[in-house]
């Protein structure tokens, strides 16, 4: 009876009968001897060589990750945010924060004008300073700015009108 009639079950009992009979042929024949004097190395086994099988260490198999996957201006990126005191140094670090990066240009808020003012005209040194510690044309320019101004357009003490215009007209 050939395969091609078979249907179902006996389709499926043919083709187990097929393999068992190869399997039982197969163990008749004799096998080569791979043990300690053959001179083969078994199968599965690297030797004293390093092999890519080996343990590797878990910092080169993320960084392969990263680079394989792409990520390494990603991983830039947010080392500029999350190392900021390494990436600047403690002195800068302690008065200011990184606030944004989009499109290469890094937003800094100081926590004084002073400071944005010194930051400003440290700006070459910082740009040199975070190249340095996440590579090049990570960030390429910086905004610096002083710390936000309180806004009164809202809050308990706040009147509803054009404010003191209104008295002179």
């Amino acid at each position: 009876m050939d395969n091609a009639d078979l249907a179902g079950p006996d389709l499926a009992r043919a083709v187990l009968d097929a393999a068992l009979a190869r399997r039982r042929e197969a163990a008749k024949k004799p096998r080569r001897a791979t043990g300690q004097g053959s001179g083969r190395r078994l199968r599965g086994y690297s030797g004293p060589g390093p092999d890519p099988r080996d343990p590797q260490l878990f910092g080169a198999m993320l960084e392969r990750l990263v680079r394989t996957r792409g990520w390494e201006k990603p991983k830039a990126e947010a080392t500029v945010f999350g190392a900021w005191e390494k990436v600047v140094g403690p002195d800068i670090a302690a008065h200011s924060r990184p606030v944004r990066l989009e499109g290469g240009v890094l937003t800094v808020e100081a926590e004084s004008t002073a400071w944005a003012t010194q930051l400003r005209m440290l700006a070459a040194t910082l740009l040199r300073k975070i190249a340095g510690e996440v590579g090049n044309n990570v960030v390429t320019r910086l905004n610096i700015h002083g710390p936000a101004a309180p806004s009164w357009s809202r809050g308990p003490r706040r009147v509803q009108g054009r404010g003191p215009r209104d008295t002179y007209g």
